[in-house]
């Protein structure tokens, strides 16, 4: 094994509403987010010392409390400028708004279908914002998080009612 084990990726788990959330980072980038793995799956909580790691369980903790809406996490960098351009789009998003597919493809030069490859291939799931991104007729769509359009819906609910109870 070449990799020295300083290299290798830390990883932590939050408990959340919608389920398990699963962190992996190193020392610089947080590298994943995903919800729902397999609770019973065995998985090293190796973060000890990890304060990214942390960082974000503590984010993830003040979002489910209702006080943080906006992450602030460096995320691992897209592999392309255009990729960069997609996730700029998403992360565009406010807090307890929907965009469409198409308002996202026309505002960023692009389209609906790269949009929806974009939030497919999400790896910061809730952090950059694919839950607010719908159909053109309000519908909720597809989410690849948790347990799908149900997942979508909790958080498109949690943020809507959040927003309207800290609207002054």
């Amino acid at each position: 094994m070449d990799r020295r084990i300083e290299d290798r990726p830390s990883s932590g788990r939050c408990a959340s509403p919608i389920g398990m959330i699963q962190i992996s980072a190193n020392d610089d980038w947080l590298l994943s987010v995903t919800i729902g793995s397999d609770e019973s799956a065995p998985m090293l909580d190796d973060h000890p010392g990890n304060t990214l790691v942390d960082e974000t369980i503590r984010q993830f903790d003040q979002y489910f409390r209702g006080e943080r809406q906006v992450f602030d996490l460096p995320l691992a960098p897209v592999k392309t400028p255009r990729g960069q351009i997609l996730r700029d789009a998403i992360a565009s998003i406010s807090y307890g708004e929907t965009a469409s597919y198409g308002q996202l493809a026309r505002q960023f030069d692009s389209g609906p279908r790269a949009i929806g490859s974009a939030c497919r291939r999400n790896p910061f799931t809730i952090i950059i914002p694919c839950h607010r991104v719908i159909a053109a007729n309000g519908v909720i769509g597809h989410y690849s998080g948790g347990e799908g359009a149900n997942t979508k819906k909790w958080l498109l609910h949690f943020e809507s009612s959040q927003r309207e109870r800290t609207k002054p």
